[in-house]
């Protein structure tokens, strides 16, 4: 049986060895100019524009028909798409869905709304690699994905809030605050898929001790951590090294971000994606 595992943009995975593999990307948009997410991307550029930029600023979704080009010629697809509270990936790859497999009788896609973003999204890709290795029917690799996806958690660590600010979820008196207070918003997605802020920190290392605390009460106790960062490789480097120190029995990577994830959680940003 042919698989395939496709999963949009803001799981900051472009490519992925081992197995036919697709990343939809999303566009970041202004009134001047439209960003797609993909590996030609000149993430550092973006972002210095969007600085200097005055107006809004926002995101759009990949479209049905850029779903169903991603899905191929596969007979069996696993789609991972960005939390459906915050952008309209799901609901697309919903309907990409079904108007693939009407037009392919007898191949079957399983559209995952992940309840979050970027490296929790690879560990669910990672998941499903191994999965299909495996050798598993399709429906059994679902429920088992299905079932991995409520032991898996996303925190973040926020050095700006601007762009938030400038898209409408946050507000701009609060963003600029942040900025000049050094604040550190240290946040979760939550189960049901929003991004949940738990702990104002003055300064970086009070930050990543925050996510280290956070990891415990979310049942931590070993096994996989990615790590995204957002242009600041020395504290995604801080952050593992304080896992390794709180935890044992770890398999951790660091990646930088791509240009969704970029643009929401801005330079200086950190993310971990790990196994509860």
């Amino acid at each position: 049986m042919n698989y395939k595992i496709v999963a949009d943009s803001s799981a900051n995975l472009l490519s992925f060895e081992g197995i036919p593999f697709a990343s939809v990307p999303l566009k970041i948009v202004t009134d001047e100019k439209e960003y797609t997410d993909d590996a030609a991307l000149d993430t550092a550029g973006m972002l210095a524009e969007l600085a200097a930029y005055k107006g809004k600023s926002g995101t759009s979704c990949p479209n049905v028909g850029e779903w169903v080009e991603a899905f191929g010629d596969a007979e069996r697809v696993f789609a991972v798409a960005i939390t459906s509270n915050l952008s309209g990936c799901y609901n697309a790859c919903v309907q990409a869905k079904a108007v693939y497999e009407e037009a392919h009788p007898g191949r079957k896609v399983c559209c995952l709304d992940s309840l979050s973003v970027g490296p929790e999204m690879a560990l669910t890709v990672e998941k499903l690699k191994e999965l299909i290795g495996a050798g598993l029917e399709f429906e059994e690799i679902e429920t088992r994905i299905r079932a991995y996806m409520q032991r898996t958690h996303l925190l973040f660590m926020l050095e700006s809030v601007d762009n938030l600010a400038k898209n409408g979820r946050v507000n701009p008196l609060i963003a600029k605050a942040v900025g000049f207070l050094g604040i550190r918003i240290v946040g979760k997605a939550s189960d049901v898929g929003t991004l949940q802020q738990l702990h104002k920190c003055r300064g970086e290392k009070k930050g990543l001790e925050k996510i280290i605390e956070e990891m415990k009460e979310h049942g931590f106790r070993g096994g996989k951590v990615r790590i995204a960062h957002c242009f600041n490789e020395s504290a995604a480097n801080a952050l593992l090294e304080l896992v390794k120190e709180k935890f044992a029995d770890i398999e951790a990577s660091i990646i930088p971000m791509t240009g969704l994830c970029s643009f929401y959680a801005e330079n200086g940003s950190v993310m971990i994606g790990f196994e509860g």
